[in-house]
């Protein structure tokens, strides 16, 4: 006869049965949302945000993004898109910002609604972050006012509210990473994000995507007006071209489905190296 391993229930019934409400999911398994809670899944917090702000690119709506480290170990991303709306959810009755930062599966990028292309289509993104955060600070700029609302850990802890005038639009995230999550280390590496955010800037030509460092006063500026022909420049910038100016080409064509547009751009190059690099990048049709 099996021995009962000890601390085993005896009964499997539907007292067993858990379910976790608003974000405790991912404050439970947030490797699954994040990579990991060590320095990958951290500095993934930051790219999770700086998507949307792309996304807002992609739409036509923002040509500036910022990312700031503070001296407090919080960070700061601000873009001048629409903002993300505050209004009444008709359905949910909550503000559609609460909505999109603490229900998963909520956002603008299912179907065709707000987004036509975006980097991401799961509605996961920001409130992950949110989950994983101490403290979470969203700002809104639109309808000529500053709206914010503040979080901990996934929860609201201040109710949407007016805090000032404002002449332009867009969205600013400041978020604390969370130390019951990130035991590890809490710290932003300012080269690993520059490189990111560098490669960013190559495939999302005219946008201008800062980043700066307040402690040690380090910045960087990236706009690429040429896309990823200037990716490749920069990727054989300590090799021997054969060529003077990438070879680069566009197209595009109506899938099968006749389901909006399948759009392809292609940058190469020559080297005197006996290695080929292959990058391949895509943004999804919603």
């Amino acid at each position: 006869m099996t021995e009962q391993p000890k601390n085993e229930p005896e009964n499997y019934d539907s007292s067993q049965i858990q379910k976790l409400e608003g974000l405790e999911g991912v404050r439970k398994r947030p490797d699954m949302y994040i990579g990991d809670t060590n320095e990958r899944g951290l500095h993934h917090c930051v790219f999770e945000i700086v998507d949307n702000s792309i996304d807002e690119a992609l739409a036509g709506h923002c040509t500036e993004v910022s990312v700031s480290l503070h001296g407090d170990g919080s960070c700061t991303i601000q873009d001048n898109g629409r903002g993300i709306p505050v209004d009444i959810h008709p359905k949910h009755n909550m503000p559609a910002l609460e909505l999109v930062l603490t229900n998963l599966h909520a956002g603008g990028k299912f179907g065709k609604g707000a987004y036509q292309v975006s980097g991401g289509l799961h509605g996961v993104g920001a409130k992950c972050v949110n989950a994983v955060s101490e403290s979470f600070i969203a700002e809104v700029r639109r309808d000529g006012k500053v709206h914010q609302m503040k979080f901990s850990r996934g929860k609201t802890t201040q109710e949407l509210k007016v805090v000032g005038d404002a002449s332009t639009t867009g969205t600013k995230i400041t978020f604390m990473p969370d130390e019951q999550i990130f035991e590890e280390s809490r710290e932003f590496k300012f080269e690993l994000l520059a490189k990111r955010l560098r490669e960013l800037a190559f495939l999302n030509p005219g946008v201008r995507i800062k980043l700066e460092e307040e402690v040690n006063s380090k910045k960087e500026d990236f706009i690429f007006e040429n896309g990823i022909s200037e990716y490749v420049e920069y990727l054989n910038k300590n090799k021997s071209c054969l060529i003077q100016t990438p070879i680069a080409f566009s197209g595009e064509a109506p899938p099968e489905s006749g389901d909006g547009i399948i759009m392809v751009e292609v940058a190469m190059t020559y080297n005197d190296s006996f290695n080929d690099q292959l990058i391949c990048l895509c943004k999804f049709n919603s």
